[in-house]
């Protein structure tokens, strides 16, 4: 009797050790809400934590690193298991199809993301391009960063297309006003000398023949031909200052005759271009900077050939600030 005494108090003991050791092995994860899971063992793989839940045991479950409340989830761990090993960080190598499954949608969230930025990149702080098709410009305002839309502008060309194309020959001379357009002064007035000028790219992908109802204008003589609209990243760009003429301001053939050539014009400002990555954005900056005066942005499709539908604007630091300008956002990167 004595020894079954012994026995069963013996059982008692090692039942009660291995149930304090268990309790003991058991730690927190504190989330930032203010809640917790009890687990076995979590580990860090990537930006996830695996773990076995200690309530419901059986397979490894998971949740996102950024949810944990680490400080506070280090702190609990210490205070309850002094000396316990941290989370042990794993490669993601031989993960259950589950943490595969999750580390894909990470992925594709990634990409979508990365995807967003190039279609969307920032050009200032707080500043980023719209998610837009057209021609923008860079200007500041009161020492603040703007972005200002720029419509097409040439003759009655259809204005609800953000990038039309007349295209014809670059003229050899003469005094023909190839370009008329409306108004003595531009709509679009910036406040600086040196603007950076955004042209939007179209994907080579979806891209068409021109058709019947492509648009054509009056050229007044110049050898042209309808095409769809379209933005190329081959395409070259100057800016040329006009010519004001009461209530109308002209390009004349000789000043286009002068594109890409050798001799310099003061009428002619060549630009520097730079494919942004994501090559959704051609980014122009004009080589000298801009005096007060009305230009407009002409498209040089290919040697000898030119956009006749072009995109003016003028400098007058004095005019006030554009209407509907786009401007920086605090906190966005």
């Amino acid at each position: 009797m004595k020894n079954l005494r012994l026995v069963s108090m013996s059982l008692l003991l090692v039942c009660c050790s291995w149930m304090a050791s268990a309790q003991a092995s058991n730690q927190r994860l504190i989330l930032k809400d203010g809640s917790y899971q009890i687990v076995h063992k979590y580990e860090v793989v990537g930006d996830r934590v695996r773990y076995i839940s200690a309530e419901r045991g059986g397979d490894w479950e998971e949740l996102p690193a950024s949810l944990v409340d680490w400080s506070a989830t280090n702190a609990w761990a210490k205070a309850h298991a002094p000396g316990a090993p941290g989370p042990v960080v794993t490669s993601p190598i031989a993960v259950p199809a589950g943490s595969q499954d999750a580390a894909q949608i990470d992925k594709e969230a990634k990409a979508e993301h990365d995807e967003e930025v190039a279609r969307m990149p920032t050009v200032a702080p707080g500043l980023r391009l719209p998610d837009a098709d057209g021609v923008f410009i860079l200007d500041t305002f009161h020492d603040q960063p703007e972005l200002i839309e720029v419509p097409q502008n040439s003759g009655g060309l259809n204005t609800s297309t953000p990038h039309n194309v007349l295209r014809a020959a670059i003229p050899g001379g003469g005094t023909k006003q190839l370009i008329q357009l409306e108004g003595y002064k531009a709509k679009v007035q910036l406040h600086v000398s040196q603007p950076v000028i955004y042209v939007s790219l179209d994907d080579p992908k979806e891209r068409t023949e021109a058709d019947d109802s492509a648009l054509t204008v009056d050229t007044r003589g110049a050898s042209s031909v309808k095409d769809k609209s379209h933005s190329s990243a081959t395409s070259r760009y100057a800016i040329i200052r006009v010519q004001v003429k009461r209530e109308t301001r002209v390009i004349g053939a000789l000043k286009i005759s002068l594109l890409g050539k050798a001799e310099q014009s003061v009428d002619i400002v060549e630009t520097t271009s730079e494919i942004l990555p994501g090559n959704h954005w051609m980014k122009l900056t004009p080589k000298q900077p801009l005096d007060i005066d009305e230009y407009a942005l002409m498209e040089v499709l290919a040697p000898g050939q030119i956009n006749l539908a072009v995109w003016d604007f003028g400098v007058s630091p004095r005019d006030p600030e554009a209407k509907n300008a786009i401007t920086p956002v605090e906190g966005v990167k």
